[in-house]
């Protein structure tokens, strides 16, 4: 089959948000009770408004051409305590030290780009503790898997250290147990799972108002060299 990535869904302005992207493909990767989560590997920057091969199967892959943009296959649910829940008071009171438009290197990101006309507009800041967790609040529009994974895509990597390290999704596993419920306030929580050379590990999670756990995801982040 074919698939199309449009500009509306960019991260970099050309190129594809990874969650929205990674989301994409994991709509599209059998699980199973025993691996009921998907991992999405990102070998390429994902190229926008170009039609794509979607090979389906045991190893889901997106081609451009002969070139792999991503391959996904299904993965057990991700692991490791989840952090305490924030309120939405805290939660907040956390976007208010988010990064400012003009700290922001990709502002018109579909995920947290200030700048994005129809975007998510996550402002994920750090909690006011020491816990180095990260807070924001989302009242989705648009509830489907690919929206959902671009939810807890940018937050992940504002725990990871964006933009201070400048960095690109590498590979992302997600797990979605509940739909978020359109035009209702959530919280996206984030954290860092620590660094390895120039890979970058952190973790997300989507919860109700209240605190009612809906998705999570692990991710690995790429620090890569400012444009010159």
């Amino acid at each position: 089959m074919h698939v199309m990535i449009p500009r509306r869904y960019n991260g970099p302005p050309t190129s594809g948000n990874g969650g929205w992207v990674s989301g994409l493909v994991a709509a599209h990767t059998p699980v199973s009770p025993e691996r009921p989560a998907v991992s999405v590997r990102l070998h390429l920057p994902p190229p926008l408004d170009r039609e794509l091969a979607l090979e389906t199967g045991e190893l889901t892959t997106l081609r451009d051409g002969d070139a792999v943009v991503a391959s996904a296959s299904h993965a057990p649910t991700p692991a490791g305590d989840l952090p305490q829940p924030v309120t939405l008071v805290e939660a907040r009171d956390a976007e208010t030290r988010a990064i400012t438009p003009q700290e922001h290197p990709f502002p018109t990101c579909y995920g947290c780009g200030p700048n994005h006309p129809t975007g998510l507009r996550l402002r994920s800041g750090p909690v006011d503790d020491t816990s180095g967790r990260y807070a924001a609040t989302w009242t989705p529009l648009d509830v489907s898997g690919p929206v959902v994974w671009a939810a807890l895509d940018c937050p992940g990597g504002k725990a990871a250290g964006f933009p201070t390290t400048l960095m690109v999704l590498g590979t992302m596993t997600a797990q979605i147990f509940t739909a978020p419920v359109a035009g209702e306030e959530h919280i996206v929580l984030s954290w860092s799972r620590g660094d390895d050379g120039r890979k970058r590990h952190a973790a997300s999670a989507l919860f109700t108002a209240d605190g009612r756990l809906l998705a999570r995801a692990d991710q690995t982040w790429i620090a890569i060299d400012p444009p010159a």
